[in-house]
């Protein structure tokens, strides 16, 4: 069990997030940096799919109510265990009553606590994440509160060892004010000017962003267009509504719409991008989708070597 002590002004429990229920209309939601959940659950034991918490936007602090290994991963947190620094992506081992505290996020938007065993939550079409417009999934449906308290699941067989550290050049370039995008479904609407003006601009991620989508503020693409009849979406979609102001899709972004769609986030860069923070730049990149396809094949083989690794520290 795990007890929210102090909560942070935006905690859920996250997963993968529902693969497939989008026919049905049901956005994919789950973790906004799908490589960091995985990426912690992977240094902890866990299955890459297990739910952990998201926490966002400011500190706050937890309580472990049994003995569990736990790491920490996506945004850089200034984090103690019971006054001790806890390192970021490295197993540490908690003992019951200890209390784990964020003090303050200082770079990036997301944070992910994930404990030996996963947060033991509903599974709900699939998945045990949050989905908050809709109120279902994670805990209740809804944010975690002060005094909320959470299960845990039954722990892995075998533990990666304490203070197993995961190398800094298997995670992704979070620094990195590049977002690489490949070709969107109505870009032939778009002229070259619209075009040049998207890939050599910097744009900075608006206040007005969340977990549906992130608006950019820069320079306007011409959109004569308005509404077309709705078709399918997806997270990293890059609309352009009548304003001009590119609005990026996150992942509980809806599952049609009609804006047109200039450009797709490569699925690799979407932790990156979903880890700016308002008021920070960012410059899209053209690439193709077979390099965009060969970015997400090596994010699936860093993180297969973060498992194996994990793994192997147990027997060392």
């Amino acid at each position: 069990m795990i007890t929210i002590t102090r909560a942070p002004p935006y905690m859920t429990g996250q997963n993968g997030g529902r693969k497939h229920s989008r026919s049905f209309g049901v956005p994919r939601g789950g973790a906004m940096d799908t490589f960091a959940i995985r990426a912690v659950n992977a240094i902890v034991g866990n299955s890459l799919d297990a739910a952990a918490l998201e926490w966002a936007l400011g500190g706050g602090s937890v309580r472990f109510d049994r003995d569990c290994l736990f790491a920490i991963g996506g945004a850089t947190a200034r984090a103690t265990l019971s006054g001790r620094v806890v390192a970021p992506c490295t197993t540490t081992r908690a003992r019951a009553g200890e209390e784990f505290t964020v003090e303050q996020i200082s770079s990036g938007r997301f944070l992910y606590l994930a404990c030996d065993g996963g947060i033991d939550v509903p599974v709900l079409l699939g998945s045990r994440s949050t989905y908050l417009p809709g109120h279902f999934g994670g805990h209740e449906g809804r944010m975690l509160r002060s005094s909320d308290s959470v299960a845990l699941g039954a722990r892995p067989i075998t533990l990666p060892a304490e203070g197993f550290h995961s190398a800094p050049d298997l995670m992704p370039r979070y620094d990195s004010a590049i977002v690489h995008i490949t070709s969107g479904t109505q870009e032939d609407l778009f002229d070259e000017s619209a075009w040049r003006t998207l890939t050599e601009s910097d744009y900075r991620i608006s206040t007005a962003s969340d977990r549906t989508g992130y608006k950019l503020e820069g320079p306007a693409l011409g959109n004569s267009l308005g509404m077309l009849p709705s078709e399918a979406g997806c997270p990293g979609a890059i609309q352009i509504p009548g304003d001009g102001l590119p609005i990026a899709l996150m992942a509980d972004a809806p599952t049609v719409g009609g804006y047109p769609k200039i450009a797709v986030v490569s699925e690799a860069d979407l932790p990156i991008l979903a880890q700016r923070r308002p008021g920070e730049k960012i410059r899209f990149q053209l690439i193709t989708i077979e390099q965009s396809q060969r970015a997400l094949k090596r994010q699936a083989s860093d993180i297969h070597t973060i498992s194996q690794l994990a793994s192997r520290s147990s027997r060392d």
